[in-house]
């Protein structure tokens, strides 16, 4: 791609694929991997996985699928500002949350608990494994076969004991070395997206006010100019307008600081990156109101009550699966009791993290409802 930064991930230059291929062309290596994730089942399955608030709660809530496209074009804004690679930027972002399970963290929470004398469950990771071995659509090999640049922004952080098992892709884990400045802005960019649109749905929900959101600075300085500029404007419109503009201040405050930091370090290949220090990163003083909204989200919407009943159903109907189906493999349908056969749990935590939201409810149902079969 023409125009890239010296430190920038280059297509043709990739560390190429676990499955030797024959070259995409007219597409770079990075296009074909970000054309894979999205024709992959895992991706349209984030069409009904929860962000906040489960599907049937809304049709105008973020869902998984709706986040990863607003993470991905925030990523590639930023990508251009810097230089770096649009492309590679897109498939990690795309791709960042296909492992999630469903009901959003409260089903992570609970697949981790019950997976706990398994090896655990953690989201970043089984996104891997659903790009290295889970998708089943190529004759010649199991999983998408993406390339290693984008397998490698993928998994965003790894324990060491896990990081071991993993080869190369484990070694920067291990060495305390960084990921490609891709995969570090896909990275700020999925905080910029939730932290946002979770603000957007927590209003339209009612769950927290304009006027508690005017008691955070970044939120209120914002919704100051949007009134100044706009003193008749009313109704969603104003919390639409301060929304983007936080945005394109996060996206802003970010390039200018990235570009400032790698100066800073002298890089000027990929290699330097990562060998260099994190470089992605905001200035101290928007870091501050960041991380002052994200305590207020935490706070005020992911705690709250309403919020909280939903998490406890999750929690429930995650724990139930696990429970039934390693207790009795018959339970499951007959292409997973083979992998279970072999894998034990680690089959079964594949099979409930790849649920959607109402599929695991309808599953729930089947088990433990007798009016249900």
């Amino acid at each position: 791609m023409d125009g890239l930064a010296t430190y920038a991930a280059h297509s043709a230059q990739t560390r190429g694929r676990v499955h030797a291929e024959p070259a995409a062309a007219p597409r770079s290596e990075f296009q074909r991997d970000r054309d894979r994730i999205i024709h992959s089942a895992a991706f349209r399955r984030l069409e009904y996985k929860t962000q906040v608030f489960v599907n049937h709660e809304g049709d105008l809530f973020r869902t998984r699928l709706t986040h990863s496209l607003e993470v991905a074009q925030i990523g590639r804004t930023l990508a251009r500002l810097l230089g770096l690679n649009e492309d590679l930027v897109e498939a990690v972002a795309l791709a960042h949350d296909l492992g999630h399970t469903p009901f959003g963290h409260a089903g992570q929470d609970a697949l981790n608990a019950c997976m706990r004398e398994h090896g655990g469950f953690e989201h970043n990771l089984q996104s891997l494994r659903v790009v290295d071995s889970l998708e089943e659509r190529y004759a010649e090999f199991d999983g998408l076969n993406l390339t290693f640049e984008a397998r490698e922004g993928i998994l965003k952080h790894c324990s060491p004991a896990n990081a071991e098992k993993l080869g190369e892709l484990g070694e920067r884990f291990l060495n305390r070395r960084q990921p490609s400045l891709e995969a570090q802005i896909a990275n700020l960019a999925d905080e910029i997206a939730y932290n946002n649109h979770d603000v957007d749905d927590g209003v339209r929900s009612g769950l927290i006010t304009v006027d508690q959101l005017a008691e955070v600075r970044i939120f209120a300085r914002h919704l100051d100019e949007v009134r100044t500029r706009y003193p008749a404007l009313a109704g969603r419109r104003v919390v639409t307008e301060t929304v983007r503009r936080m945005i394109n201040t996060l996206i802003l405050d970010l390039a200018e600081t990235t570009r400032a930091n790698i100066a800073h370090a002298g890089v000027g290949s990929l290699d330097e990156v990562r060998a260099a220090p994190p470089l992605a990163a905001f200035s101290d003083g928007l870091l501050d109101e960041h991380r002052e909204l994200k305590r207020f989200l935490m706070r005020h919407l992911y705690r709250h009550y309403k919020v909280q009943r939903m998490s406890a159903k999750a929690t429930r109907i995650v724990t139930d699966l696990f429970t039934a189906f390693t207790g009795d493999a018959r339970l499951l349908p007959p292409e997973h009791q083979a992998r279970e056969s072999l894998e034990g749990a680690r089959a079964v935590a594949d099979y409930i993290a790849g649920m959607t939201d109402r599929y695991a409810m309808r599953e729930h149902r089947r088990i433990f409802a007798v009016e249900e079969i």
